[in-house]
């Protein structure tokens, strides 16, 4: 980026002091008058201002001059740089012998990119990379990384020249066909864009952030850009769905599926914004040998994602055994991606796949943004210039694919044009000589007397021009003929010479004459680049998928387990539970609550904190011992514990159809503040984040003391409070939540009391049992303790510590198979 321009310094006034009179040596013979006074080192400047303009100074710079590519040729100006420098001042054309990288990187830095070296080596290593680029336009020689997402060697152990796609960008640059500018320091020109041959920023794309946009254009194939180029020339309003019969959808370097339809590329494409999914392809192999296990072979990987990277993450889940058809993974790759992933016999490979890309980068999504830099409406009332600090007028926007190629095919005409014009005046130019040579062949020895007779070259040039009216430059040509070209013979080749120039000449003039010859040759010169450098399509566009999605279940044997719970935050799963009472707890913790299910059901989780976690009854770790803390399934706060576990079970709890919330089941959940509300449980049936979904909201200082399901017959929730109030309240009389909230007042408490047991009645079941402050039990009854909401209830003499612990009971489960 150039440095800001210096602030403004004010003018010397007449306060400044006279000036010194007698020039620089402030005058002769009256002695040396004091000079002025030097300027003031600051001024007064808003700090508003200067940010402003110093930040907009550096985000267009930053814009038009680092981060977005240009339209035309389709190179940031780093990139332009270095394929310029190697072409021009280091000669590493596809024939030479390639330099050391860092003898491109010195001249690049020296002398047209005053940046990092770092910087400019990434770059060109890019450029370098088969895949990144879909036509790489640089040959490295040396480690340029790999898919692996290893990193390059250094700059002084790596070689490179251009490659020979590269030529297409530079070959017209001495034919005066772009603009030039003077570099940094003024001291060489450079090209402000390359005369680009053919559609270089669709095909090898590009990715980059600016300051408040960025860019993110996916490669394509040669082929059918070009295609789509010469189908546009041929009808200029052409439509672009007939556009995408050419150009099939982006075409990543590293091969890979698509899966995106027909609609969703012609709305990308139309507007220059969206996204696709891009996955790997793979093959399935039987096992051979002492391994007769099935195979998946991963044979192209999606674009821009370390192979290393999807092997790490699928050694996590086969580590973490989420997948146990999944037995092994092997990276076998060479310069051809093969990731081995070895599976049980019997298990269906789609299903694996599946969820391998539902949960590695196995599958990804791809931005697309095809933002880039266009040259600036110079029309009336047209979108402001923005003049970049490297001096070429651009603005960013946002292309759709036709918009693109018309604006390469718009460069494209304007650069035939120029080189027509210039190869035009350099025939003219020739033929101008040759005419020349012609009339003075038919007097040689005239010629020669003339010459002879000379005193020197200006006076024989002159009298030549004037004997036989030759100008300037036929007359230099003459005098510097050797005297071998005099012989009979050379007056032949120089006519015939003469005839092919004029031909030529009459040639270009006819192509200027006519737009329509120049959108031919424009053509054919299209068609020759594609069959020089065209391939084959690597990335396949498989629309909508019809695989199938992955499911949790499809991996879960089924088959009926046991959930316990400890007071304490300690869970366990185990097959069969014939004594509660005799289960594995730790010294001083009990069973809170104990649950029944299939492997493959939900099994909720409710805090005190209001959050609701739910996980599969087999994710839920087995053991015969005390268990493992339930904080390693979830993410829980300081001070977060469990106060009650449901299982969904559908022959434990009935959960309808969906349809509008809140809806049965339900369950009441009571705070230590005497708060309390219904919910419904239908929002908690399905396996959460570790984050849990809250429902509840409490306020500061308060707690849920616990969950209780609301079943079919129950009628009240009963409350004791520390000081031995009582109250038994219609469940109706609850306010029936539809998200998390915070409830109503259930009871009334004296300040610093706190409710210390509840419980949901139910016909035949509506007492309570609370330990007193003595450690005896005392039975509360609904019919005593019954009242109105939000008021104290009934006074028992007793003051109440906590429920009477109880042994939970698992009801007995029908079979699976009946089910």
């Amino acid at each position: 980026m150039s440095p800001p321009s210096p602030l403004p310094l004010p003018l010397a006034g007449p306060q400044a002091g006279p000036a010194p009179r007698g020039g620089a040596n402030g005058g002769r013979g009256r002695g040396k008058e004091p000079p002025p006074p030097p300027p003031p080192s600051f001024v007064d400047a808003s700090l508003i201002d200067e940010a402003q303009r110093r930040y907009l100074n550096y985000a267009v710079s930053v814009i038009t001059a680092r981060a977005l590519p240009d339209a035309r040729d389709g190179l940031k100006p780093v990139q332009r740089r270095i394929l310029y420098t190697m072409h021009h001042d280091l000669r590493l054309g596809p024939d030479a012998k390639p330099r050391k990288s860092a003898a491109v990187v010195g001249d690049v830095m020296g002398k047209y990119h005053p940046h990092g070296d770092s910087s400019i080596y990434e770059a060109m290593v890019r450029l370098a990379q088969d895949f990144a680029m879909r036509a790489p336009l640089v040959v490295g020689q040396g480690n340029f990384g790999s898919l692996d997402g290893d990193g390059a060697a250094a700059m002084r152990y790596t070689e490179a020249k251009l490659a020979p796609v590269a030529m297409e960008l530079l070959a017209e640059l001495g034919q005066r066909t772009v603009d030039w500018r003077p570099n940094y320091d003024g001291t060489r020109s450079e090209p402000v864009v390359l005369p680009a041959r053919f559609p270089q920023l669709l095909v090898n794309g590009s990715q980059g952030i600016a300051v408040g946009m960025a860019t993110s254009i996916p490669p394509h194939n040669l082929g059918e850009v070009v295609d789509a180029a010469i189908a546009l020339i041929d009808q200029r309003d052409l439509p672009l769905s007939r556009l995408l019969s050419h150009v099939k959808g982006p075409d990543f370097p590293t091969g890979g599926q698509l899966l995106a339809t027909k609609q969703d590329l012609l709305a990308i494409y139309e507007t220059g914004h969206g996204s696709v999914r891009l996955r790997a392809e793979w093959q399935l192999e039987e096992g051979q040998g002492k391994n007769p296990n099935p195979q998946i072979v991963v044979t192209s990987i999606p674009y821009a994602i370390e192979r290393k990277a999807i092997v790490e993450k699928i050694a996590e889940v086969i580590i973490g055994k989420k997948l146990p058809a999944l037995l092994d993974v092997r990276d076998e790759s060479t310069a051809i991606v093969r990731v081995v992933l070895e599976l049980k016999r019997g298990t269906d490979p789609q299903l694996v796949m599946a969820y391998l890309f539902k949960n590695t980068p196995l599958s990804t999504s791809v931005a697309i943004n095809m933002t880039c830099l266009v040259p600036a409406p110079s029309r009336p009332g047209a979108e402001q210039d923005v003049e970049s600090s490297e001096g070429a007028p651009t603005v960013p926007r946002r292309l759709g694919l036709k918009e693109m190629l018309e604006q390469f095919l718009d460069f494209r005409m304007t650069t035939i044009t120029r080189r027509l014009e210039f190869d035009l005046g350099e025939l003219r130019a020739r033929i101008h000589i040759l005419e020349g040579l012609e009339l003075v062949f038919d007097a040689l020895d005239e010629v020669i007397k003339i010459i002879r007779a000379s005193e020197g070259r200006s006076d024989a040039q002159g009298k030549l021009m004037k004997r036989f009216g030759l100008s300037d430059i036929q007359s230099d040509a003459i005098l510097d003929l050797r005297l071998y070209r005099l012989a009979k013979l050379e007056i032949l080749v120089v006519r015939k010479e003469l005839g092919e120039k004029r031909a030529e000449a009459k040639r270009l003039e006819g192509l200027l004459k006519s737009d329509a010859k120049r959108w031919s040759l424009m053509k054919d010169e299209l068609g020759a680049i594609k069959k020089q450098h065209g391939d084959k399509r690597r990335t396949k566009i498989v629309g909508a998928s019809d695989e199938p999605e992955f499911q949790a279940e499809d991996f879960i044997a089924l088959e009926d387990a046991n959930v316990i719970l400890s007071a304490q935050g300690w869970v366990k799963r185990v097959r069969e539970v014939k004594d509660l009472s005799t289960t594995r707890v730790r010294e001083g913790d009990s069973v809170l609550a104990a649950v029944a299910g299939s492997t493959r059901a939900s099994v909720a989780f409710f805090s005190n904190f209001g959050a609701c976690y739910v996980a599969r009854v087999h994710d839920v770790p087995p053991s015969t011992g005390y268990g493992d803390p339930v904080q390693k399934l979830f993410k829980m706060d300081d001070g977060e514990r469990m106060v009650a576990m449901l299982s969904f079970d559908s022959r434990v709890l009935d959960v309808p159809e969906p349809g509008e919330e809140p809806e049965p089941p339900l369950a009441v959940a009571v705070t230590a503040q005497g708060l309390a509300f219904r919910f419904s449980l239908r929002p908690h049936r399905d396996p959460s984040t570790r984050a849990g979904r809250k429902y509840g909201k409490l306020v500061e200082g308060d707690e849920i003391i616990g969950v209780y399901p609301i079943e079919d017959g129950s009628e009240a929730v009963l409350a004791a409070a520390a000081d031995g109030h009582v109250l038994g309240v219609d469940l109706e009389e609850l306010t029936l939540l539809s998200g998390a909230g915070r409830g109503v007042k259930l009871i009334e408490l004296n300040s610093n009391v706190r409710v210390v047991a509840a419980m949901v009645t139910a016909r035949g079941r509506a007492t309570m049992e609370v330990l007193n402050d003595k450690g005896k039990p005392v039975a509360v009854t609904l019919g005593e303790a019954r009242g109105s909401r939000a008021t104290k209830g009934t006074k028992k003499r007793e003051k109440f510590v906590r429920p009477v612990p109880t042994t939970p009971e698992i009801p007995a489960l029908p079979r699976l198979d009946a089910n």
